[in-house]
């Protein structure tokens, strides 16, 4: 591996730190990314499922029309067109009553017209409704619950929408991390809101692209190469040790550490990182054919089961649980019957007998997005001069999302340049 002088590090390949890659390689800097395993794109990545004879993603990020910077990123790398873009609304089941609604949000003008969409809430009340605006002035302890209340609005929209993008509950998830997504999406008139799937998959769309264009810039990826330990003097890193080999920093040199807290913490212990997570389970399906959703929807969110969303690509059905520590022990059998069922309904196919199926299980999908650890994210800058960290984890000002990861490892790179 050549190192040259001024050369910046990146380690770990998952979209932080493709994105800071991206971000310094285009000043013509020397780049190196260093991944610990053997592939890019963390947990935003496919991969080929003997079980179910397909490719499918390790788990579904719903992606936004409103996220910019995941568009710009997706832009750059060539991969614009490799989303589907749905209908700008949050289409819903309610798998007890077979009630189904959609709402559209960010209306533009009036507050009468920015709120009529959630009027679309079956048993919504005006008074919900307009407890939205609570939202816009909610303190940093405020968590969504106590910025919105009860009722219908909160289980039939609030709650779904709070557990999916910031993988908690409602009673304990922060509530200017939502503030911060509704924001974006309102701001967008309507537009923000269309959710964007990957046609193919997330390799397909966010990884392999980017390494293909780091590669044509000259950018060496090692996988398998996982930092050990860092040494430092004074305020600047010295050295950098892998299992096979140290490596020795010049004063130019910079260091850009993408990986999990736990591995920062590891690395790094005075740097103080979120520690509770939250975790998300994942299950796949093989159809014998492609199904359809209600208004002929990609993706849909269920009401009254134990899944969440189910998203359609193709004869694959995946479905997600946020916040679903609760599961994490449950038997796989067990899991996938319990999913198999909510997804049926929400497909009207019978529930037996049951297409294959796989389990995902991520443990430490996200940091806890409460206030306390949400007001304890710690900055892109560090004790040291020459390292900087990246990660969805980080004080971006949003959730623990693809987009947040993405906005992250450019912040990270633009503090290098």
């Amino acid at each position: 591996m050549t190192v040259r002088p001024g050369t910046a590090h990146i380690i770990g390949a998952g979209l932080a730190g493709l994105a800071a890659a991206l971000s310094l390689s285009r000043t013509g800097r020397p780049v190196i990314v260093h991944e610990a395993t053997g592939q890019a794109g963390g947990r935003c990545r496919s991969f080929h499922d003997t079980r179910l004879g397909c490719r499918i993603d390790n788990g579904n990020h719903l992606l936004l029309s409103a996220n910019r910077a995941a568009r710009d990123y997706l832009a750059e790398i060539g991969a614009a067109g490799s989303l589907v873009r749905g209908d700008a609304a949050f289409p819903f089941l309610d798998l007890a009553t077979r009630e189904t609604w959609s709402v559209t949000p960010g209306g533009r003008g009036s507050l009468q017209r920015v709120l009529a969409p959630f009027r679309q809430v079956p048993g919504a009340r005006t008074i919900d409704i307009l407890r939205m605006l609570r939202l816009a002035v909610s303190g940093p302890t405020s968590t969504v619950m106590e910025a919105l209340g009860p009722g219908a609005m909160m289980e039939r929209f609030w709650r779904p929408l709070t557990v999916a993008i910031l993988n908690a509950e409602p009673e304990v998830a922060s509530a200017r991390l939502l503030r911060r997504v509704m924001r974006d999406i309102l701001g967008s008139g309507g537009d923000g809101a269309a959710p964007m799937t990957a046609r193919v998959g997330l390799s397909e769309s966010f990884v392999d692209p980017a390494v293909t264009v780091l590669s044509g810039r000259g950018v060496q990826i090692g996988f398998g190469r996982r930092l050990r330990a860092i040494e430092s003097a004074g305020d600047r890193l010295t050295a950098l040790h892998f299992p096979d080999t140290t490596l020795a920093l010049t004063s130019a040199d910079a260091v850009v550490l993408a990986v999990p807290p736990a591995v920062v913490s590891d690395l790094a212990p005075d740097i103080r990182v979120p520690s509770a997570a939250s975790a998300i389970v994942n299950a796949h399906f093989r159809l014998d054919a492609p199904a359809v959703l209600p208004g002929g929807s990609t993706l849909i969110g269920l009401i009254g089961g134990t899944a969440q969303w189910v998203f359609l690509r193709g004869t694959v059905a995946s479905v997600t649980v946020s916040a679903a520590d609760a599961l994490l022990d449950r038997p796989v059998e067990t899991l996938l019957d319990t999913l198999w069922r909510d997804t049926a309904a929400a497909l009207g196919l019978p529930c037996g007998p049951r297409p294959p199926g796989r389990i995902v299980k991520e443990r430490r999908a996200t940091f806890r997005q409460d206030p306390d650890t949400v007001a304890h994210r710690p900055t892109a800058r560090t004790p040291w001069a020459n390292l900087v960290l990246a990660g969805d984890w980080t004080d971006t000002g949003l959730p623990a999302t693809l987009e947040g990861a993405i906005r992250s490892g450019r912040a990270a790179a633009a503090l290098l340049k």
